[in-house]
């Protein structure tokens, strides 16, 4: 697989935790996300008990999935959806919070390691592979791996929330070449580090 490949995505899953406690912490990142481009899409989504999951899809029929298993089973989730629907791991689009990007910054990339996010790790093991697209939306690192699961389930703070609503906001505008599959021009858009704002 190479990202010049025009393989289109099917499904777009959205990473967080389910409940009102959980939906304004940093680790639903990637539920942020989905809601939004629900919203571009003019799409609902349904709580599915068979996929474990919320679901919608566009009117192309690309399929959104938010998995309400909690974070450390949302391969249960995508598992089932993409066997019901045959979806090849290589034409799915996982979004997630990621520890190892500053706040504000996005990474676009196909396959590669998990860094200890247990929600890709469940993925990988129900798809029985890592080559599938992720999607990384900054939120920073504690300093202090001792301190990560705190501070994952924490919201951030005022500034920093700003910086991953900008950066969601240029992912939206990402979005049209990642639905045609021009994966390469969405990797250079998502992946180019942001101009600071001029005095």
């Amino acid at each position: 697989m190479t990202t010049s490949s025009l393989i289109t995505p099917r499904l777009i899953v959205g990473l967080g935790n389910p409940g009102r406690d959980y939906e304004e912490t940093r680790h639903n990142a990637g539920f942020w996300f989905c809601a939004r481009l629900a919203q571009t899409w003019g799409a609902s989504l349904a709580m599915e008990s068979r996929f474990h999951g919320l679901v919608g899809r566009n009117s192309k029929s690309v399929w959104m999935l938010l998995p309400q298993t909690f974070m450390n089973r949302s391969g249960q989730a995508v598992g089932a959806l993409a066997r019901f629907h045959r979806i090849e791991p290589a034409e799915i689009l996982v979004v997630h919070d990621e520890l190892d990007v500053p706040p504000g910054q996005l990474r676009l990339k196909f396959g590669g390691g998990m860094g200890g996010h247990n929600g890709l790790k469940d993925i990988t093991s129900h798809l029985g592979t890592q080559d599938y697209w992720r999607l990384r939306i900054g939120i920073g690192h504690p300093g202090d791996r001792n301190e990560v699961v705190n501070y994952v389930l924490k919201p951030p703070g005022r500034e920093e929330q700003a910086d991953i609503e900008s950066a969601i906001e240029r992912a939206i505008d990402v979005w049209p070449l990642i639905e045609r599959g021009e994966w390469n021009a969405a990797i250079q858009r998502a992946n180019t580090k942001p101009k600071p704002d001029s005095p």
